[in-house]
């Protein structure tokens, strides 16, 4: 890969400009926030992909990650409006949507006694009824029942209501959650920071600064997070840079995130339903961008579910080294917002051929991405040998 980068280099098929951006690239120095503009406005897709896949395998080689998860998600009422959103019902409408009591999540975690999954996702709508007394009995439920679990759970929205609601600190909000069995927190809600763009899109919940500070507290805490972004849409290059800047910065100091997730914006059934959604190009080149872009991050996320598999294998070559896990069938979010994958699960041999299909090295990790199982050395047949989860 690096002699084919150099090549690309020294040739004439790119501009001054790029090329002293690549070059910067080349030798682990950091771009700039005008670089990465005009890495989306002028950047093709195969230099893009070049530079991406050499910071890719500068930093993990072939390897692609996954884990054994699945997902709870407690409502899909919200106290919020996202015009973006597909998945939640407005609370007035209560008979349109679910709530699931604490007895019927630990029944779902139930379901997967003996089998080897390591994280139990959870994420949802904002209920008024669903307070943090609430969800801090339902991780202790879980952990009493599986103390080995790892609890990926709420989003900063879903922190930033809570905790408002039960008067106490971020701080506070975070310890007690975490002294019930707390492990790390997903990065959904980030949506886009900008104010021009978040006010248009999602404007009355947590800003860009409350998700920010949100998370800035987990990692204080020592709880590492993710962070995402919803692309796509009605923002521009700059606000997409913008938030990745903002991201950047907090890395910076804190060191907490593990990865970054972009997430294609899909516009079935909600009130952006006339807005276009990007080509698969755009998506590559935003994958390509994020990798170059956040040098301190170790990770890079695609969300196979949402893409599709074969997508999902595409962004291997755009700078990605993980497209998350097996999931379940009871994730809900993206298929109803128009997702390539209407029954998003996936066995771990289905995962782990779709990583050796372009010739990448699948390894099962745990949600902090300590190493659970190595897959690079089995071989087609015993592929068709595994056990399904």
């Amino acid at each position: 890969m690096q002699s084919g980068l150099v090549e690309l280099l020294n040739s004439n098929r790119i501009s001054a400009e790029l090329k002293t951006i690549a070059d910067k690239i080349y030798n682990n120095q950091r771009i700039s926030e005008s670089d990465a503009l005009v890495l989306f406005q002028q950047g093709s897709l195969p230099f893009l992909g070049a530079l991406a896949n050499f910071v890719r395998e500068r930093l993990h080689g072939d390897t692609t990650y996954f884990n054994r998860n699945f997902h709870i998600e407690p409502t899909n009422l919200c106290v919020f409006s996202c015009n973006f959103c597909s998945y939640s019902k407005i609370y007035a409408k209560r008979e349109e949507g679910w709530e699931l009591s604490i007895d019927q999540m630990l029944h779902m975690v139930q379901k997967y006694d003996g089998q080897p999954v390591t994280e139990v996702h959870i994420v949802g709508g904002v209920h008024p009824k669903m307070d943090l007394q609430f969800f801090a009995d339902l991780l202790k439920a879980i952990k009493t029942h599986r103390p080995g679990l790892h609890i990926k759970a709420f989003t900063a929205v879903e922190y930033d209501y809570m905790f408002r609601k039960a008067k106490v600190s971020v701080e506070e909000g975070l310890k007690i959650l975490i002294s019930h069995g707390l492990d790390s927190i997903p990065g959904g809600g980030a949506e886009i920071f900008h104010p021009d763009i978040r006010t248009k899109i999602c404007a009355d919940k947590v800003d860009g600064d409350g998700w920010l500070n949100i998370h800035a507290a987990a990692h204080k805490l020592g709880l590492h997070s993710n962070a995402t972004m919803l692309y796509g849409h009605i923002e521009k290059f700059e606000h997409r840079i913008d938030h990745m800047n903002r991201l950047r910065t907090l890395q910076d100091e804190t060191k907490g995130f593990q990865t970054f997730i972009p997430l294609k914006f899909r516009n079935r059934d909600n009130d952006m339903s006339n807005v276009a959604e990007s080509t698969i190009a755009e998506d590559m080149k935003m994958y390509a961008v994020a990798r170059l872009f956040l040098d301190n991050f170790p990770h890079l996320k695609a969300y196979w579910p949402m893409l599709g598999r074969h997508n999902a294998q595409m962004t291997l070559s755009f700078g990605v080294n993980d497209i998350d896990g097996t999931i379940d069938d009871t994730t809900k979010i993206y298929s109803m917002a128009g997702s390539e994958e209407q029954t998003p699960t996936m066995s771990t041999e289905q995962l782990v051929a779709l990583i050796k299909q372009v010739n990448r090295k699948p390894v099962e990790r745990d949600t902090l991405y300590n190493v659970v199982k190595d897959y690079s050395d089995v071989t087609v047949a015993e592929e068709a040998g595994f056990s399904s989860n």
